[in-house]
């Protein structure tokens, strides 16, 4: 920590640091000095930031800005830097995204809430909202009135934007992201191969992708916006709107931020059904990524095996906490009630079922031969694509990057447990298909493990009617099906956060879908979509 801190201080001598005990380096930094450091946070052999977590949008108040959160793989250490804009008015700051990819992403939905602009970024158009949307909902004095509902039918214009050239001067308008001759084809926003309300728009030339641009946002729903008028309590039903298939971990995950926040203990019994919980999600949610992968790929008997198989999960968490997909069963303190008295004889049934009918899902698919010829090789990402764009969970991990939260950040009971992580080298969709299948026995393993060690006792603790969380920032995240998600927290110790930030796993995930699919095949594109396993809902939120 103190060298990060003296490496700093020689290049910004005007940074401000902030001690917190047993917490990253924070510091403070102005717009210029942010500039002088990008670089060597990421170059310097004593720091190499080479992950960028998080890139957190905030209203200050009299000055808008941003939260960076970094990490460094290779050195397991983290900082987080607060660098506001001198101007409210026009707020400027420096892009980020010729150091990390995934800041391209990131950087254009901090201006699509905020109004920020990012110097030198090559594409500032809105990310989520319309492009003729106005004024900026993240900000504290946005007035919904001046965005009356539309209910035409007009076509607005995909390819025109405002953004500020690489020099820093240069206002560019109606920038052409497609030239006029190419071929342009639409998939989605309404298409089975995008796995929900998405729209990429495909150059082509003849079969093959030159380029795909991404639109998000047609379910978006301003859930973090919706948060700030929210207690604590009521702002957890919207995790279960995220990641659907995840809302388990989801869920999990901002209970688990809030007890930090209030220094709580959660009862061993509750951490025992939350992991319990999880995992049987992270099995479900992989059936799910085999059924549907299997059927974008025209294989339609496997469909029916996943679908099947995941029924006898659903039906278990039906037993104990009343819901089938959306889930509500954590809360602060632990969980909303006990297990149903059917639960570890249905859960152990399960367990010893699964291993055998595996070996039949890989007899009818995995070593089939197309399967093989249409996967292996294709949408290949590199460790080091992976860490620029953000990728976490188990595409990350099929390009050999070891990023499993559970392992390196554990949390609740994870390190109590034996696993593996499970890790593949080439980066290709036939790997990013293995790891979500291995890592099905390895979550059977841990569920094995726990179910004869439940400890008696209370499964929720005592909170009071009431919550007001501390004064200051606080961060969690935790493995779901589709890598890391993470819930940021500004408090101003009112009972409604200041500021609640959900961190997607899914959103680097669809980053990435230009850089995989460009130079295959249009077909490559639907196999390419199905093995990153993106959920939209939690792209858009």
């Amino acid at each position: 920590m103190s060298t990060i801190k003296s490496i700093i201080q020689e290049i910004c001598p005007q940074a401000v640091f902030q001690e917190t005990e047993n917490a990253p380096v924070q510091v403070r930094l102005q717009a210029a000095e942010l500039a002088k450091l990008l670089k060597p946070l990421r170059e310097d052999a004593a720091l190499q930031f080479d992950y960028l977590e998080d890139l957190v949008g905030m209203d200050f108040g009299e000055k808008l800005g941003v939260i960076y959160r970094l990490y460094s793989t290779v050195h397991n250490h983290r900082i987080i830097i607060e660098c506001q804009a001198e101007s409210r008015q026009e707020p400027e700051l420096p892009t980020l995204s010729h150091i990390w990819a995934i800041a391209n992403f990131y950087e254009r939905e901090v201006f699509d809430f905020f109004g920020i602009h990012f110097i030198g970024h090559p594409d500032m158009r809105r990310l989520f909202l319309r492009s003729d949307h106005v004024g900026y909902p993240l900000r504290k004095d946005y007035d919904p009135a001046s965005n009356p509902l539309k209910l035409d039918a007009e076509c607005l214009p995909d390819d025109t934007s405002v953004y500020v050239d690489h020099d820093g001067k240069t206002q560019i308008e109606g920038h052409t992201l497609f030239e006029k001759d190419e071929y342009v084809v639409n998939i989605g926003p309404q298409h089975p191969a995008t796995h929900g309300v998405l729209h990429f728009q495909v150059s082509l030339q003849g079969e093959i992708v030159k380029k795909v641009d991404v639109h998000c946002g047609y379910i978006h729903r301003g859930i973090e916006k919706m948060c700030e008028s929210m207690t604590y309590p009521q702002t957890l039903a919207m995790t279960d709107r995220l990641d659907y298939l995840s809302a388990h971990q989801n869920r999990h995950a901002l209970c688990a931020c809030i007890e930090d926040a209030m220094g709580m203990e959660v009862p061993r019994r509750a951490q025992y059904i939350r992991v319990l919980m999880d995992e049987l999600s992270r099995i479900q949610s992989h059936l799910l990524f085999y059924a549907t992968f299997c059927m974008d790929l025209g294989a339609l008997t496997p469909f029916f095996y996943g679908f099947r198989d995941r029924e006898k999960i659903l039906n278990i968490f039906e037993d104990t906490t009343g819901g089938r997909l959306i889930q509500n069963y954590n809360v602060i303190g632990g969980v909303a009630r006990d297990l149903h008295p059917d639960f570890i004889k249905k859960t152990r049934e399960f367990v010893e079922y699964l291993p055998g009918v595996l070996k039949e899902y890989h007899d009818v698919f995995t070593n089939n031969v197309i399967f093989r010829q249409r996967s292996k090789g294709i949408g290949l990402l590199s460790r080091e694509q992976a860490l620029s764009f953000g990728i976490t969970g188990p595409t990350a991990r099929a390009s050999n990057l070891a990023c499993d939260v559970r392992k390196h950040n554990p949390y609740s009971i994870y390190s109590e447990v034996l696993f593996k992580e499970v890790l593949y080298k080439n980066g290709d969709c036939l790997d990013r298909y293995m790891v979500r299948m291995d890592e099905i026995e390895q979550s059977l393993s841990i569920i094995s493990q726990l179910l004869d060690k439940i400890p008696q006792g209370d499964y929720c603790a005592k909170t009071k009617p009431v919550i007001k969380l501390p004064e200051g920032r606080f961060f969690k995240s935790v493995e779901t099906a589709r890598g890391e998600f993470g819930v940021f927290i500004e408090s101003r110790g009112e009972k409604y956060p200041y500021r609640l930030k959900f961190h997607p796993p899914c959103l680097p995930l669809v980053s990435v879908v230009d850089t995989l699919a460009s130079g295959n095949k249009i077909a490559d594109l639907i196999t390419i979509g199905a093995s990153l396993d993106y959920v939209v809902p939690d792209i858009d939120r």
